[in-house]
């Protein structure tokens, strides 16, 4: 058997041709309705991104990733190292807010909010087309295998400043506005890393809006083989009517009566930015942007037959199934949603104005003075939650008088001495501060090595927070034993 070879340019996949080569997508924009409505939505996202840095939210970022000091800054709240339930709460409500989302409404996060799509069908490529001289211009230049005439020399270098834009705005979001304006002014000797950063993420924004393009969105992004899983019938799609448009036939004077609505213009494919067929079914490469929807409702106004041969249907609805809202999916994920809300609502109202920790000294549990005399350094570390400066007056109880343990002895103010440098402590908005508080006793304070005290921290809008803490020092019973 004689094999023949492939035909160069004859298709197999959406992006790759018979011989291997890459099928470059040059989507022909359809400027209908639904394209208009993305647009705006395009349009108020970018401008969101790049406004946030510049942002604040009771003094503080909309949005900052502090990764040094493991902080997360969302719309005025700090998330610190240790609000972990909050952090889960949040990230365990926004996956399933989006899983809602598919459930109900298909791949509208693709279509409409994704980044990749707002910036490359909004953006990047209105921009290439100028550049290409149009839709025609385009293909034209791909034909002739023009990649780097001037025309396009120029479109590259416009995207690589569009990248350093964006990069630049991304790094705002980790290091803040201020510092982001003092590296942009000084030398990159001075901050080697965040210029690695801006440089490796430019040239990853530059390539993939450049040359990968809708590869991303195939081959990269796995939200297209989850949408199995996530939707089902009942969902909401971008779906082609097959019972009103089949069987097709093109339009002209002998077009047979009987055929379907669809006069097989493949104005569909044409303006499709990930090069599929939506007349073929549900398919993964499906980003629901709703351009086959103008370019089919385009095209059945000038042949004078109703909208909507494409439009937001479902499954069941194209096979003529009635509707049901309340289905498995559209009844767990809400009810795991609001749980997750529930939670992070109650975890944020019982959450203190100002965090406590205290720690023990760095040197050993305790020293003994030249006087014999026991110090205990006791470590206070106080997150300041509120968006003021804070004083926070430090308090010992246990210590003179009535003792907090029935056996422990009762000290006067004679034999108890606190060296607190700074009390009280003054914290601005959102900063963590340590101090080192001193307790010195003497060593009969202690009992089988030990006394309980309960330190306060307090401020003058009503926070107030009390712990029980451990002095350490030599037992009692035996003075010579180790600590």
């Amino acid at each position: 058997m004689t094999s023949v070879p492939p035909t160069a340019g004859r298709r197999v996949l959406p992006t790759l041709n018979e011989d291997g080569s890459r099928r470059w997508i040059r989507p022909k924009p359809a400027h209908g309705p639904w394209w208009q409505r993305r647009r705006v939505v395009a349009y108020l996202l970018m401008a969101i991104f790049f406004a946030a840095p510049h942002l604040r939210v009771f003094g503080k970022p909309v949005f900052l990733m502090d990764l040094p000091r493991r902080e997360f800054t969302l719309m005025g709240y700090t998330f610190l190292p240790t609000d972990t339930l909050l952090f889960m709460f949040t990230l365990g409500a926004g996956v399933i807010g989006i899983f809602l989302l598919t459930a109900l409404f298909g791949r509208a996060w693709c279509g409409w909010a994704c980044p990749q799509t707002v910036y490359l069908e909004f953006l990047f490529r209105p921009i290439g087309r100028w550049f290409d001289g149009g839709y025609a211009g385009s293909r034209a230049l791909d034909k002739q295998g023009a990649w780097f005439t001037p025309r396009r020399l120029a479109k590259y270098v416009t995207f690589f400043l569009l990248a350093l834009f964006v990069s630049h705005t991304m790094l705002a979001f980790f290091v803040g506005t201020d510092q982001l304006y003092t590296w942009i002014t000084g030398s990159p000797a001075d901050h080697p890393t965040a210029f690695f950063f801006v440089v490796l993420f430019t040239g990853i924004v530059w390539f993939n809006f450049t040359y990968f393009r809708e590869q991303t969105c195939l081959i990269v992004c796995p939200y297209g083989r989850w949408q199995a899983a996530l939707i089902d019938r009942q969902s909401v799609i971008v779906a082609y009517d097959v019972n009103r448009g089949e069987p097709r036939a093109h339009a002209g004077a002998t077009r047979d009566p009987s055929a379907g609505d669809c006069i097989d213009c493949k104005a569909c494919v044409q303006t499709c930015p990930t090069g599929i067929d939506i007349r073929n079914g549900l398919q993964m490469e499906c980003v629901h942007c709703t351009q086959c929807i103008d370019a089919c409702d385009d095209i059945m106004v000038k042949i004078g037959k109703p909208k909507g041969l494409i439009r937001y249907s479902s499954q069941d609805a194209i096979a003529g199934q009635p509707r049901k809202l309340l289905r498995l999916r559209t009844i767990l994920y809400p009810a795991v949603l609001t749980i997750l809300l529930g939670g992070l609502a109650i975890t944020m109202w019982r959450k203190p104005a100002a965090d406590l920790t205290v720690l023990r000294g760095l040197d050993g549990p305790f020293t003994t003075e030249a006087d014999g005399r026991i110090a205990n350094q006791v470590r206070i570390k106080v997150t300041n939650r509120r968006g003021e400066n804070m004083a926070y007056p430090i308090v010992f109880s246990g210590l003179v008088g009535t003792p907090l343990e029935p056996n422990a002895p009762v000290l006067d103010s004679t034999q108890v001495t606190i060296v607190a440098p700074e009390n009280p402590l003054r914290i601005d908005a959102g900063e963590t501060r340590t101090t080192s508080v001193f307790v010195l006793l003497p060593p009969s304070a202690f009992v089988n090595g030990e006394r309980w005290v309960t330190i306060t921290l307090s401020d003058e809008r009503g926070y107030l927070e009390t712990l029980r803490y451990r002095l350490l020092g030599p037992n009692s019973s035996n003075r010579s034993a180790t600590p």
